[in-house]
């Protein structure tokens, strides 16, 4: 696809992202919904207000009502696109800095748009082919309220409530000035847990941290939940989807890690696991222990949500699925990211360990070292000269390359992935070894063989 990437569009603001483009992603969404109603919402990012009005704009254009749900976590959304069987046109750009934003389209179900559906949708971009309305059938507004309230009330009942606030937990939580800076505390202190904030004023300046919930930007959250005596750290990115946690000493626990604890307790024999080519040996040992299967796609919520769908029309189960980035969907709740539930999932992990804390629980899991190094490009031809490096480098190791999404170099006791960002101007890079300094050895050998594509 030529404009949607790995998890809807995103791009500097008013350069890549202008309302002109966003006008005519609505008008070609609500087209190929057809739908009497469409919701739209946003984070907190500055350009959000702007924006949405242009996404109204253009499904006013198209005959949709537009129902405005205002600034809500993007699970929120989710719910209420569930609830009501409306889609929405959501502005947002997650945990890319504060200049970038973006358009994530959801489904009447409460599902991001799956593959063939966003082709769909960009062919009517790009040959500008919309079914518009006349004056007379133009679409209306209309502001929504107490929708996160609603959110909140199945939320709550989604969990086991009960073994949570039994527990006595202390929850330090960071949602990064974000779209879950008021819901995510209110949340968890509503599971019966003491909560402390930090980042947690709505400010799409995002003045504490950035938004993606990584180890460098986490230090003021690893400082609360020590200085606190915390059970754990919760961080969100910008539009909540995602959780990272933070251990009682205050450390962060890598996103495999815990995806893969989240794994163990969730699967049987026979399941399914859906994850992303840069999927950790972790999960693979979770898997395997389980008897479960672990079917892998190219990176992105967008084909991890097609493949689960699918497994799930041939009658598999797939209990959970996600990335090793805090996405961690449970389809049986909805095939949705959820940061506060995926974060609450884990309080029930801490509820149910007898009183061993978080360190403890995620030591099983903890075997790896996880290298990830990103090299920016320029423009288009450097991206496709610094690519072709890449393929010459795998097809010439003593591996055979994994083509499912860039290049995944597999040697039994360690890994290495190189693939371009489905979301910003970068080559990623991924290694992983039970030993760390082959593992940085990997993924250092990759970046030298990119770079001289330059």
């Amino acid at each position: 696809m030529e404009l949607f990437g790995s998890s809807g569009i995103r791009g500097v603001a008013l350069r890549y992202l202008t309302p002109e483009l966003v006008l005519d992603i609505a008008k070609a969404a609500g087209t190929v919904w057809a739908a009497d109603r469409v919701a739209v919402a946003r984070d907190t990012r500055t350009t959000g207000e702007l924006f949405v009005n242009a996404a109204a704009s253009g499904l006013a254009a198209v005959g949709s009502d537009v129902d405005r749900l205002g600034v809500v976590p993007t699970p929120t959304v989710g719910h209420y696109c569930e609830s009501n069987g409306v889609p929405c046109v959501l502005i947002t750009a997650s945990h890319n800095p504060p200049e970038f934003n973006g358009v994530k389209l959801v489904g009447a179900d409460g599902v991001e748009l799956s593959v063939d559906v966003l082709e769909r949708i960009e062919r009517r971009v790009l040959d500008d082919e919309y079914d518009l309305a006349n004056w007379q059938t133009a679409g209306t507004e209309t502001t929504v309220e107490g929708v996160v309230d609603d959110y909140l009330t199945q939320l709550l009942a989604s969990v086991d409530r009960e073994a949570i606030a039994d527990a006595d937990l202390t929850v330090a939580v960071d949602p990064a000035h974000g779209a879950a800076s008021l819901p995510s505390p209110r949340f968890f202190r509503e599971l019966g847990c003491e909560v402390h904030t930090i980042n947690a004023t709505p400010d799409g300046y995002f003045p504490g941290r950035e938004p993606e919930p990584v180890p460098e930007n986490l230090t003021d959250l690893s400082r609360l939940v020590a200085t606190t005596d915390a059970d754990v750290g919760i961080a969100h990115d910008g539009d909540a989807d995602r959780a990272v946690f933070v251990d009682e000493t205050g450390r962060v626990i890598d996103g495999d890690t815990s995806f893969a604890a989240l794994a163990d307790a969730e699967l049987r024999s026979g399941d399914a696991v859906v994850s992303a080519v840069n999927v950790s040996q972790r999960l693979v040992d979770v898997c395997e222990k389980n008897d479960a299967a672990l079917e892998l796609t190219p990176i992105g919520a967008t084909e991890i949500i097609t493949r689960t769908r699918e497994l799930a029309a041939e009658g598999i189960r797939v209990p959970i699925a996600g990335e090793g980035n805090g996405g961690v969907f449970f389809p049986p709740y909805r095939l949705s990211r959820d940061g506060p539930y995926i974060g609450a999932k884990f309080l029930e992990l801490l509820a149910n360990a007898d009183g061993a804390p978080a360190s403890e629980v995620v030591a099983p899991y903890t075997d790896y070292h996880f290298v990830r190094v990103n090299v920016e490009y320029g423009d288009p031809e450097e991206r496709e000269n610094m690519l072709a490096a890449a393929r010459a480098y795998a097809e010439t190791a003593d591996a055979e390359p994994n083509t499912t999404d860039g290049y995944r170099l597999d040697y039994g006791d360690a890994w290495v992935l190189v693939r371009p960002s489905g979301t910003e101007p970068k080559i990623r890079i991924y290694a992983e070894s039970a030993d760390a300094d082959r593992a940085e050895r990997l993924a250092e050998g990759m970046r030298e063989a990119v770079e001289a594509g330059r």
